[in-house]
């Protein structure tokens, strides 16, 4: 929810004035167009996705202050966005389509809307190239075709990585069938971001009975176990090079290295589940070595300094969640971090230009 702005609130310094540049990086955008295709989906009653029904049907029908913001706010790529910018210091936004993005249509739907929405968000970085910089939208529906929308995306367009919305009709990447995705995000050198979705159709029920399917509790269910399927799953031993990122401080993930790797090792001991293979690493080796995490949504000081601990200050970047969760004291929590100067730039600005692929700013 933002914040009511009062004549007295001064914008927080921006431009390098704290010692470092502030590069938010899980920033949601709406491509034009977008919501008017979730409102015809949502009258059809054709998509069996309660989730999407909850989380859409709410906020594109509902009155409500947070409600109304949101969709304001998330739609503009312009003045409102970079005022928002301003006052609260950031000086630069990493933006991806809005979850679950292109994944609820069909195929070809998918991959029209998916090709629109990179077209449109290289405008808009065209248009302020020191403020944004984009995620590619891809439509895993058709692997094959998204592997080729993230070629141009990121060859042709400019864009520095791939936003996926976690599930796709209840399906996850770490079937192999997807795996041309991320054959392509290696050879490109480019990461991708997995951002939650609500809980699938099979996971979703007790979520919802109780309100907690979204981005309270939900959501960080949903993309911790989706990550956990493609490390156990053997993704980072087939891609080496592969680079995922998740937010809200690593969907409590980090909180568990230890008894995953107990707790795996003791499963493929057992035989328990055939399917189930040695990895060359432990679980927490790859959450070390490939998976990069973002405090967006998480403005609290021990869950960041615990992240930065267990994983490596290398692999820790600042993120706001705009515009679902714009408030500007969250971003002097992370200034007031117990960090050195060059940590706080290595925080706020170095680790995004350098998994971004970004051109270092001073």
């Amino acid at each position: 929810m933002s914040e009511p702005r009062t004549p007295e609130m001064e914008a927080i310094p921006r431009g390098g004035a704290p010692g470092y540049l502030r590069i938010a990086t899980e920033e949601a955008f709406a491509s034009s167009g977008l919501f008017d295709l979730y409102r015809k989906l949502l009258a059809s009653r054709t998509l069996d996705d309660p989730g999407f029904a909850s989380l859409w049907g709410f906020y594109l029908g509902s009155k409500s202050p947070r409600a109304t913001a949101i969709i304001e706010r998330i739609q503009d790529l312009g003045e409102r966005r970079l005022g928002d910018m301003d006052e609260t210091g950031i000086d630069m936004q990493i933006l991806s389509l809005t979850s679950p993005g292109v994944q609820v249509f069909d195929a070809a739907t998918a991959g029209a809307v998916a090709r629109d929405a990179n077209d449109q968000l290289a405008a808009a970085i065209a248009s302020h190239p020191d403020r944004y910089v984009g995620l590619a939208a891809a439509a895993p529906q058709d692997p094959a075709g998204a592997a080729k929308e993230i070629e141009r995306g990121v060859r042709r367009l400019g864009l520095r990585g791939v936003i996926l919305n976690s599930h796709t009709h209840s399906e996850y990447l770490d079937d192999q069938k997807f795996w041309p995705i991320f054959e392509a995000c290696e050879a490109l050198g480019v990461p991708v971001y997995l951002h939650p979705n609500t809980p699938s159709k099979a996971m979703i029920a007790p979520f919802v009975e109780a309100g907690l399917d979204g981005a309270i509790y939900g959501f960080g269910v949903e993309t911790g176990l989706h990550l956990l399927r493609i490390i156990v799953g053997g993704v980072f031993d087939r891609f080496p090079g592969l680079r995922i990122i998740v937010g809200h401080c690593g969907e409590a993930l980090p909180f568990w290295l230890f008894r995953l790797d107990y707790m795996h090792r003791a499963t493929i001991a057992s035989g328990r589940y055939p399917f189930m293979k040695p990895l060359q690493r432990r679980p927490s080796d790859y959450l070390r070595e490939n998976v990069y995490v973002t405090n967006s949504g998480v403005a609290w000081e021990p869950a960041i300094m615990f992240c930065r601990s267990v994983l490596g200050a290398d692999r820790v970047m600042y993120a706001m969640d705009y515009p679902y969760q714009f408030v500007r004291d969250e971003v002097l929590v992370s200034d007031s971090l117990p960090l050195t100067l060059a940590e706080k730039k290595e925080y706020f600005q170095e680790n995004a230009e350098r998994v971004f692929g970004l051109a270092p700013r001073g």
